[in-house]
């Protein structure tokens, strides 16, 4: 089908327009999905309520229906075939189309690619030739289904759009201008655009910053929320507000925007008065005089870790943790000996073990500021949402850190998880995804240099390296490994060397003593010290176990020197002096090595 129409108007929220006519017929709400079994009555008298409202196209209510719902496939097929069969039954007799309506599928659940597929063979049997894929986070898992449905079905019409937040980024961490283009440069769809999330004031300040042209034949479309929601007592609920958006939604179309309509919110009042508002513009807006987006042209800081790292030369990182309390003396003096023995980069880790410390891009900064050093912050998926996560590293861009190593984060001790909630609304895959996203815009003259974890002492190294590659396929430049002691660790790293084409620094943790071996080895993931080494250090002095560490330490730097492009030195107890030796010795050995 060809939409030859301008506005092609769809309909807006049947959820929450369900969820508010369900409340005045009986206290009892669930899934909107469902009433296509239970209320089929209420899911038709919807849709002749966007009909009624003047809409060119009508969705299915089949949004949620997908492995989410946790039914049979029973269930699911006749809550898809009953969705379908109303819609169906509504627009018969008029020339509004039907849209089998497939929300988003996340991509971290098993083989989603498999389920889009056969959702869309579901609706294929039913008759369906139309196809909205709407509120996707990222576009590759439906690529799979695209071209099934264009196999099966003649000239089908494929609606595609993606749900971002107000600054343009979805919650796989995707920037909005680069879905739309990887979308329309698939020349599998008709149109592609945004929906939900946004309110509409935000989606046309998004659009209006989007290159047309760049398009080629793929038309946009933009279905925005009513706004956003407000709470009061308890229940959720959207502003009374359909002048505000019929006039913003109108703009959207005023920018060559030619299919519209509205998510989360709208009701058949909204689409009618946007219908309204739009007809009385004078004709749509012609190719020339779409928004100009003018290049930005920006001069880079320079990265001097990012330099260093590809300087041929071993680079070396120094960890230093954040103190548990406001006495920082510790810590910028520890980085100032750092730097005097040799480091390149003072490493700041985010709360490990998930134990409260000072904030690690603040420390950084403070470091960054005061010492003269590189810094690296770690930053975990832990404790921040997109909000706090964009925050952080517009912060510390301001202060001049540019360079980020992304961690999963250690996970709260289950006896506080009732008080104590990590946020994880990003894998470290997504996350890395974000900030380099991020980096062509937001952070387009500082970009991050984005690192990320490796451990080597993985009992299953293979998953652990195609775990790796999947994180520099996501924009990862480098790697710190966990500690190494063991010769399988060893051989480890020489695998990773092998097959991670990103830089690669090997993790050394000089131990402290017999007792900090044996907390490392049974306390800490990640970190698999031989008994044989454990039982080095028993018995030992202090004195006796500096120089049993500084010797091991050295000894490793002899066997992974050939493995990896440097070394990342964890500071045990605050044992800086000794890992300033280790310092040292590294510096003299690539001197004598450059001989």
């Amino acid at each position: 089908m060809t939409i030859q129409k301008k506005p092609f108007v769809f309909d807006g929220a049947f959820g929450t327009y369900y969820y508010q006519k369900r409340t005045k017929l009986s206290p009892e709400i669930t899934a909107c999905e469902f009433a296509n079994l239970e209320d089929k009555e209420i899911v038709y008298k919807i849709h002749r309520d966007y009909i009624a409202a003047g809409v060119d196209a009508i969705k299915t209510n089949t949004y949620g229906v997908n492995s989410n719902l946790n039914v049979s496939e029973e269930k699911l097929e006749s809550l898809l075939q009953e969705g379908f069969e109303i819609a169906r039954l509504a627009a018969k007799g008029t020339d509004v189309q039907v849209f089998a309506d497939i929300g988003y599928i996340n991509s971290e659940r098993e083989a989603p690619e498999d389920e889009y597929i056969k959702l869309a063979k579901t609706f294929i049997k039913l008759g369906a030739k139309n196809f909205l894929f709407e509120t996707l986070a990222e576009f590759a898992p439906i690529i799979p289904a695209l071209r099934f449905i264009n196999s099966e079905i003649k000239n089908p019409c494929i609606i595609v759009a993606f749900a971002v937040s107000q600054d343009g980024y979805s919650n796989k961490g995707l920037y909005f201008k680069d879905l739309i283009q990887e979308a329309a440069s698939a020349e599998l769809v008709y149109a592609v655009g945004l929906n939900c999330t946004c309110g509409p004031s935000h989606m046309f300040q998004l659009l209006q910053g989007l290159d047309f042209s760049r398009l080629k034949n793929t038309k946009l479309c933009a279905m925005p929320n009513a706004g956003y929601p407000s709470n009061v007592n308890g229940r959720t609920f959207y502003r009374d507000n359909i002048e505000y958006f019929s006039d913003k939604l109108s703009k959207i179309f005023g920018l060559g925007v030619e299919i519209v309509g509205g998510c989360c919110g709208t009701t058949p009042t909204h689409i009618k008065a946007a219908l309204e508002s739009i007809q009385m513009l004078d004709g749509s807006r012609q190719v020339d005089d779409l928004p100009k987006v003018a290049s930005r042209k920006v001069e880079k800081r320079i990265n001097l870790f990012r330099e260093k790292m590809f300087s041929g030369r071993k680079v070396i990182a120094v960890e230093i943790d954040p103190p548990i309390d406001t006495d920082v003396e510790y810590l910028v003096s520890a980085a100032y000996k750092a730097r005097a023995a040799g480091a390149d980069v003072i490493t700041i880790s985010d709360s490990p073990l998930a134990r409260t410390r000072a904030d690690c891009i603040l420390m950084a900064a403070k470091i960054r500021r005061e010492v003269g050093i590189d810094v690296l912050p770690h930053l975990s998926c832990r404790d921040r949402n997109h909000i706090g996560i964009k925050g952080a590293l517009m912060g510390a861009s301001i202060e001049d850190v540019s360079n980020v190593l992304v961690v999963t984060g250690d996970p709260i001790a289950s006896a506080d998880r009732s008080d104590y909630k990590g946020v994880f609304s990003m894998s470290s895959f997504n996350l890395i995804s974000y900030i380099q996203a991020m980096n062509k815009e937001v952070f387009a003259d500082a970009p991050f240099f984005v690192g990320a974890a490796l451990n080597v002492n993985a009992n299953q190294m293979d998953l652990e390296i195609a775990r790796a590659v999947k994180k520099t396929e996501s924009g990862a430049e480098f790697f710190l490994t966990q500690p190494v002691f063991s010769e399988q660790a060893i051989s480890n790293v020489f695998a990773a060397r092998k097959q991670i084409s990103a830089k690669l620094l090997a993790g050394l943790l000089p131990i402290a003593s017999h007792r900090n071996a044996l907390f490392l080895n049974n306390e800490v993931s990640g970190i698999n010290i031989p008994q044989a080494v454990i039982e080095r250090f028993q018995g030992s002095t202090p004195e006796e176990a500096e120089r049993i560490s500084f010797n091991l330490s050295a000894s490793l730097v002899k066997l992974l020197w050939d493995a990896c492009d440097g070394f990342y030195l964890i500071t045990p107890l605050k044992k800086i002096d000794l890992i300033c030796k280790v310092v040292e010795f590294i510096r003299k050995d690539e001197k004598r090595r450059s001989k």
